[in-house]
C-alpha cells in the first residue's frame, strides 16, 4: 500500500460525518440545523441526548486514532502514520461528504495522538481538564492542549516527522478556533455550564 493511497483512506475515513450518522441512529435533528450548526460532539450534545453526543465522541476519536493504529500495522514508519493521521484530522475537518464544512477536530485530534504515543494523549488530556476546570472555557482547553501537544510530542516521541507533523496538526486546530479566540477576547466566549451567548462550538 503506497503512502499516497493510505493517505487518501485515511482522509475518507476521518471525512465519515459520525454527528450525523450518530443523529440519524437516534432519531435527532440533523446538528447542522440547530445550535451552532457545527458536525461535532459538542453540538449533538445540545440535542439533549448524552448517550447521542458520547457516541459521536467516540467515533470522532476512534477515526483518528485507527488511522494511525492501520498505518502502524500495515508496517508504515511512524512519522508516515502520523501524516495518515492528519489526514483523517482534515477529512474531519474538510469533510468531502459535507461540502468540505466539518467539525473542528478536537475529538479526531485526540485520536491521532493516542496513535501516536497514548502518552502524548494523556498529557494533552490533563491539560484540557485543567483549562476547563479552572476557566470553564472549553475553547481556552482546547487550544492549550494543543499548543501542548507537540510539546508533549517532543519530549515523549522526540524531534522528528511525526512531532512536526503534530505539530502542523496542532496549528490547523488552533486556527480552526480562530473565532473562538476572537470571543474569547472580547469576553463573550460561552463557559461550560453557563449560558451560551453565541452559538459557537469549541470542537
Amino acid at each position: 500500500m503506497s503512502l499516497l493511497l493510505l493517505i487518501v483512506a485515511a482522509y475518507l475515513l476521518g471525512s465519515i460525518p459520525f454527528a450525523i450518522v450518530t443523529s440519524k441512529l437516534f432519531g435527532l435533528q440533523d446538528p447542522r440545523q440547530y445550535g451552532s450548526g457545527n458536525p461535532g460532539a459538542t453540538n449533538v450534545l445540545r440535542s439533549g441526548n448524552k448517550a447521542a453526543a458520547a457516541l459521536t465522541l467516540l467515533g470522532d476519536s476512534l477515526k483518528g486514532w485507527f488511522a494511525v493504529w492501520l498505518a502502524m500495522r500495515l508496517g508504515f514508519e511512524p512519522g508516515e502514520a502520523a501524516l495518515a493521521g492528519l489526514a483523517a484530522f482534515l477529512g474531519h475537518v474538510f469533510t468531502i461528504f459535507l461540502r468540505f464544512n466539518g467539525g473542528k477536530g478536537v475529538a479526531t485530534a485526540l485520536g491521532v495522538l493516542a496513535g501516536v504515543d497514548a502518552r502524548i494523549a494523556i498529557f494533552s488530556a490533563i491539560i484540557w481538564l485543567m483549562i476547563a476546570y479552572t476557566t470553564r472555557y472549553s475553547s481556552a482547553a482546547a487550544l492549550a492542549a494543543a499548543i501542548a501537544a507537540p510539546l508533549a510530542s517532543l519530549h515523549f516521541v522526540g524531534p522528528g516527522m511525526a512531532t512536526g507533523v503534530l505539530a502542523a496538526m496542532s496549528a490547523m486546530l488552533i486556527w480552526r478556533h480562530k473565532e473562538n479566540i476572537a470571543r474569547l477576547r472580547a469576553g463573550t466566549e460561552g463557559r461550560i455550564g453557563g449560558k451560551k451567548k453565541d452559538a459557537g462550538d469549541a470542537n
